[in-house]
Formats: C-alpha cells, structure tokens, sequence
C-alpha cells in the first residue's frame, strides 16, 4: 500500500536548514505530469519523470532517498509510486510516497522553467528550420524553408 505524505510535510522537509536533520530527512521529488506542464511550474528541486516513461527511465531515481511522487491530482501519483515500489532493484531502506491531492494541493510558490521544450533545429540539408517557442506566449510555431531552394 502507497502512503501519502501531505503538501506541508514536503515543504517542510524542502525547507529543512540544518544539514544532519536535512539529510535524514531528504527527498527526492518526482513530478510525473509532462514535460510542459511540468515547465509551467514545479515543485523545488523535482525531477520531471512523466508517468508514460517512468518504466524506462526508473534508473534516474536516486533510491538514497525519500521518494514522493507528485502530479494533479493526486491519484496517478498512487499508480506511480507502487510502479516504483514494484520495482525489483529498490533497495528495502527506500520509502515512496504520494504528495496528497497533488499539485491542486500545493499552496506554496513553484519553480518555474524558462527553458521551452521547443528549441532551434535544422536538418543536415538546413531545408526547414524550428523557430523557439517561448511556452509563456500562445504556442505557435514558425517555419522557415530555404528560399533558394523553395522560390
């Protein structure tokens, strides 16, 4: 069965100055939500693992440390965190929880990314070029084709 710790225990333990307690008391935060909405806003110091690819990339989760798995709601979180618990290398020390009703829950400020997933990009023929999208604006994207090749 998965726990659930609540949003102002895993503040808490984010804030926690002293280094002895902080240690014992470390957290590693997975956000299973996309990439984009994980851009938009996440909790301090997660990582962005999505649900669809957390079987494949399981490897990135640091198992040294209290695990909490966060998302909407609230409830993929559960799925994901017996997904981690089931796997066969998590190491008998390592607690998984799920952040109780999810980012809706989350009271406290989130870190936000500047960075868009959209970054500049050209083929070997430089035909077409990706334009950034800065994820702040409305999502539009510009194409550009050689006009040497393309009149």
């Amino acid at each position: 069965m998965v726990s659930e710790v609540d949003p102002e225990t895993v503040k808490e333990q984010l804030e926690t100055d002293n280094f002895d307690v902080k240690e014992m008391n470390e957290i590693q935060i997975i956000d299973i939500r996309s990439q984009t909405q994980f851009e938009q806003g996440h909790l301090p110091e997660a990582i962005n693992i999505p649900l669809d690819k957390l079987p494949r990339r399981i490897e990135e989760v640091d198992w040294k440390q209290n695990i909490v798995v966060a998302c909407p709601i609230g409830q993929s979180s559960v799925q994901a965190a017996r997904l981690i618990q089931s796997y066969e290398n998590i190491p008998d020390s390592a607690t998984v929880q799920s952040m109780a009703g999810g980012y809706d829950a989350w009271e406290y400020e989130l870190v936000q990314d500047n960075q868009s997933q959209f970054e500049s990009v050209s083929t070997e023929s430089d035909e077409w070029k990706i334009s950034s999208v800065n994820m702040t604006e409305p999502l539009f994207t510009s194409i550009f084709v050689n006009s040497d090749r393309y009149p």
